[in-house]
């Protein structure tokens, strides 16, 4: 299994520090507002790779980290805390918030079948562990008290900058949009560990510290939490690519100051959800979350489907159209799905070794998502039984976690009501049935509509739609319990 390493800028055999767990770490939310669907793409993938590790039997344990405290509004440590931002904007308290869209974020990421990791710790858990990196990198000359903050000295490091070969004169103070110079640092690139009263006076939660009453920087907490949970040594830390500077950087250097070793062996980046204007964000355009998603009538495993059949660095252009495809093809796959006859011979196991070994290949090349859905394609034009491809789809979506075998079944029982009631010619009923099996809500409202409109004798009308589903390539033919359509 090959991963691409953001630290090495190539890809690497992945081997894990210890035979008997696979360590990861995967940077959580920050609690103050809904996810939008740009986050979440991170979270599908990282899970996709999760369940892809335990597919080929390595046993994980993954932290994830919830920022209920310490995260301001500008990466390089100004502006206002965005717990603070969302108590105030909402009239609540900042553990009421964080408590509230905790909440929302694991619902978002139970309809998106991303499994809930092993550990889920908030920031505001873990003060004390805070306190004991700190006080060791004041002790050992890495950080330094000024202005009542405590400082990482970046000066100390032979080498800072570990994702991108950066320039230092393009992170000067004022190059980059809202930071504000803080003539506390001793060197621009420096950063809080710890904040004190006299910066924030009115924030909200505040532990006593051997510096002062105050509150942790917002990249000290993953480092924290990661030894809490994982020890001195880390296999794989995950996150947005937008967290590699300053916030991974950062980690990677305080982390390594205070254990005196290499700390993490791969680091994996998520490339934005892009809109037609630029990355997406929530201060930005439409607000688009899952719940949104579904109120506009997408099922939430469409938009998981759309993001596996890109691969997780590259970026990802969303519109709506391109999200049309992806639920119609999604629609289209469950219907195919549907039309498998479980019970239909044995599970030819050569057969099931081959394809399986179609996905691991696709997946061991840097997890290679759109190839695997390629090879879930390749189960169900393969030439053998259909319980082999039941069995084999069923395997495959260990990983890709589409409820493919679920929502089949559904269809396929939707399908017997509806052929049941055309056979009983039950009175009042009416079945809309597409021969395929597919599912279209656009096709089947204008076939409603044109049922309304004969209805009301508007006969014309009824012409004018059928038409229009004709020229869109959909064929109807009427019977007495309702109407049949196919794509021609």
């Amino acid at each position: 299994m090959y991963l691409y390493n953001s630290a090495s800028r190539k890809k690497e055999l992945f081997v894990p520090n210890h035979p008997d767990i696979v360590k990861m770490y995967t940077c959580g939310p920050t609690v103050y507002h809904f996810a939008h669907i740009g986050n979440l793409r991170s979270y599908i993938m990282e899970d996709v790779l999760e369940k892809y590790l335990r597919y080929v039997g390595y046993p994980v344990k993954r932290v994830m980290n919830i920022t209920d405290v310490g995260h301001l509004t500008s990466d390089a440590d100004e502006g206002e805390d965005k717990m603070l931002k969302g108590a105030r904007r909402e009239h609540k308290t900042v553990m009421e918030i964080a408590k509230f869209y905790t909440d929302a974020f694991f619902d978002d990421c139970g309809k998106l079948n991303i499994k809930r990791p092993d550990v889920v710790e908030p920031a505001t858990n873990c003060i004390d562990e805070y306190i004991k990196i700190i006080s060791e990198l004041m002790d050992t000359g890495y950080a330094y008290f000024a202005g009542g903050n405590v400082y990482f000295d970046t000066s100390k490091l032979d080498r800072y900058y570990v994702f991108n070969d950066f320039n230092a004169d393009d992170l000067d103070v004022g190059v980059r949009e809202g930071v504000e110079e803080d003539t506390n640092k001793r060197n621009k690139n420096d950063f809080v560990l710890w904040f004190t009263k006299s910066k924030f006076e009115d924030q909200a939660l505040k532990w006593d510290s051997p510096w002062g009453v105050g509150y942790p920087g917002w990249h000290i907490e993953c480092s924290g939490i990661s030894m809490k949970h994982l020890g001195e040594d880390l296999d794989i830390h995950c996150g947005g690519i937008d967290n590699a500077f300053p916030h991974h950087t950062n980690e990677i250097a305080q982390s390594e100051s205070y254990l005196g070793h290499k700390w993490c062996n791969w680091w994996m980046h998520v490339l934005h959800l892009n809109t037609t204007s630029g990355k997406m964000s929530k201060s930005s355009g439409e607000f688009l979350t899952v719940s949104l998603l579904e109120e506009k009538g997408y099922d939430p495993l469409s938009y998981r489907f759309f993001c596996l059949q890109s691969h997780y660095r590259k970026s990802l252009v969303f519109t709506w159209e391109n999200l049309d495809n992806a639920q119609g093809a999604y629609r289209k796959l469950i219907a195919r799905i549907a039309g498998l006859k479980p019970g239909d011979g044995a599970v030819d196991q050569a057969v099931f070794e081959e394809l399986t070994g179609k996905f691991k290949a696709a997946m061991d090349n840097d997890l290679n998502t759109s190839l695997a859905v390629t090879a879930l394609y390749d189960v169900l034009k393969a030439k053998t039984n259909d319980e082999t491809k039941l069995a084999l789809i069923a395997d495959l979506d260990r990983v890709l976690s589409l409820s493919l075998i679920e929502k089949a079944d559904a269809k396929r029982e939707e399908l017997k009501k509806a052929e049941a009631a055309k056979a009983s010619g039950a009175a009042g009923s009416f079945a809309i049935i597409s021969e395929s099996g597919e599912d279209d809500p656009e096709v089947t409202a204008k076939i409603e509509a044109r049922r309304a409109a004969k209805k009301a004798k508007d006969f014309a009308l009824a012409d004018q739609i059928r038409e229009e589903l004709r020229a869109a390539g959909i064929e109807l033919t009427d019977l007495p319990t309702g109407v049949t359509w196919k794509r021609v």
